[in-house]
């Protein structure tokens, strides 16, 4: 069902852009858009895993570390590619995952997971992490924000089209200000609830296929629980909006002005909570 409704949310989201393209700018100005923001969007698709280890100061690990047998073992019982091990050196907890595909992947987890957690919940954050890997959601979290992306530069374009008085369609015809409004407001604030119930949709994949692969939801759930709880508090070092989505928990998760659920980029942990204790009910009676 979480596969169904990010494809339609995906589909939702291209016609968005089809719309306000057609009203706006016609076929054409949507084609220009459309390569720019496929040419911004592969460099950071190709690049990001380099880029946000870096960000957050991560130090890759081998095979003598405690962390990289555990993704080891869940790498083997996925049937994944084994992916590269990092820790960040900070006692905030909380992990991500990246990379292009699963033959360049990535997990990395803090130092404060490991002193937080005990073993079972580590386990269940980076079966967490390998399912991002396994339903290549990198890819899928840049496809849509490339769409995102067009959609937001055809406004800028509308926006100072207005301003200027222009707003022609590809036939010279003045643009409908009815479609002029909504290119400029609606169709950026439609994009961007569309991008973020995405990204919560395959949080909650993450969650399910994680607690499936350690057939122990319950250790996932009190990994969430005691992460949340710590982000409340204080924000990860080097964490920034645009990385945020990656985290198995959001780290502005204390910052009030970031937990409207409509534009947050997870689900509630509560909710995710709840999920999982009706997993382990399926899984165990």
């Amino acid at each position: 069902m979480n596969s169904v409704k990010t494809v339609f949310l995906m589909t939702l989201l291209a016609c968005i852009m089809m719309l306000i393209g057609g009203a706006f700018g016609g076929r054409g100005g949507v084609m220009i858009m459309l390569v720019i923001a496929l040419g911004m969007n592969f460099f950071s698709y190709w690049f990001s895993d380099s880029i946000v280890l870096k960000m957050y100061k991560a130090q890759e690990v081998g095979q003598g570390h405690y962390l990289y047998h555990i993704v080891e073992d869940l790498a083997r019982r996925a049937e994944l590619p084994m992916p590269k091990v990092y820790v960040i050196p900070t006692d905030v907890p909380n992990a991500f995952a990246t990379g292009r595909n699963p033959s360049h992947a990535a997990v990395a987890a803090t130092e404060g997971i490991m002193e937080m957690l005990d073993e079972d919940e580590i386990r269940g954050v980076l079966a967490h992490e390998m399912s991002h890997i396994m339903h290549r959601d990198i890819l899928i979290s840049t496809i849509v924000a490339c769409f995102a992306s067009v959609i937001s530069m055809i406004a800028n374009i509308a926006q100072w089209a207005a301003i200027f008085g222009g707003g022609r369609d590809e036939d010279g015809e003045s643009t409908n200000p009815i479609a002029l409004i909504g290119t400029i407001i609606i169709a950026p604030i439609a994009a961007a609830l569309i991008q973020f119930a995405i990204s919560r949709t395959r949080e909650y994949m993450a969650d399910e296929e994680g607690g499936r692969m350690i057939d122990d939801p319950l250790a996932l759930a009190r990994a969430l629980a005691k992460i949340d709880n710590y982000a409340h508090y204080r924000v990860m070092p080097g964490a920034t909006q645009s990385t945020a989505h990656m985290c198995i928990i959001n780290p502005f998760s204390g910052l009030k002005g970031n937990l409207m659920n409509l534009f947050s980029t997870h689900p509630s942990t509560e909710n995710r909570i709840a999920r999982l204790e009706a997993l382990d009910r399926e899984l165990h009676g």
